[in-house]
């Protein structure tokens, strides 16, 4: 029989889609406020890979990852992404999201990220909060799977990742 061990600790990123940089900022502010310093913001990068949320967040659409300072206990996910969805209600506008903000963790082994959204992927993380495992660390890098959103699957959000998959190997060695 395995022995129970705790988990051992991630590192907290959220991802954000927008269009309206002032939202950005906001959004950015009450994170700060809710989740801890921030450890790292990437580079804006285009989002053109659907029109799904154009209507809502306007366009062009913007992805940035931000990563925070303090790990987190993985066992936390469902709590965050309630928390993000409760930013996005008071960010929303007209009955309009503005900002997508989407909690995930980064461990040395693999990226997950957290939904309000079954599907055949995704595991129940509990509070109506599922969990799915979107890139997999192989082979010297992250990979993605049959599921991995495409956006994810690009070299420039894997090399962000593999960022700061060397910033956490350095915080969990210390």
């Amino acid at each position: 029989m395995g022995k129970v061990k705790p988990a051992k600790p991630a590192l907290l990123f959220i991802g954000l889609l927008y269009s309206n940089q002032e939202i950005f900022s906001q959004s950015i502010n009450i994170l700060k406020r809710d989740l801890g310093d921030i450890l790292l913001i990437s580079l804006p990068l285009l989002w053109d890979y659907s029109s799904y949320y154009r209507d809502e967040l306007g366009w062009p659409i913007f992805r940035q990852f931000i990563f925070f300072k303090n790990l987190i206990d993985p066992g936390t996910l469902s709590e965050i992404k309630l928390k993000t969805n409760e930013i996005e209600e008071i960010l929303t506008f007209e009955g309009k999201r503005q900002i997508n903000l989407d909690p995930g963790y980064l461990t040395l082994s693999k990226i997950v990220l957290a939904s309000t959204k079954n599907y055949a992927h995704r595991i129940y993380l509990g509070k109506g909060i599922y969990g799915e495992v979107t890139l997999i660390y192989k082979d010297g890098k992250y990979n993605p799977h049959l599921f991995t959103y495409r956006d994810y699957q690009d070299k420039t959000c894997i090399d962000i990742f593999m960022n700061a998959r060397e910033i956490l190997k350095k915080m969990l060695s210390t």
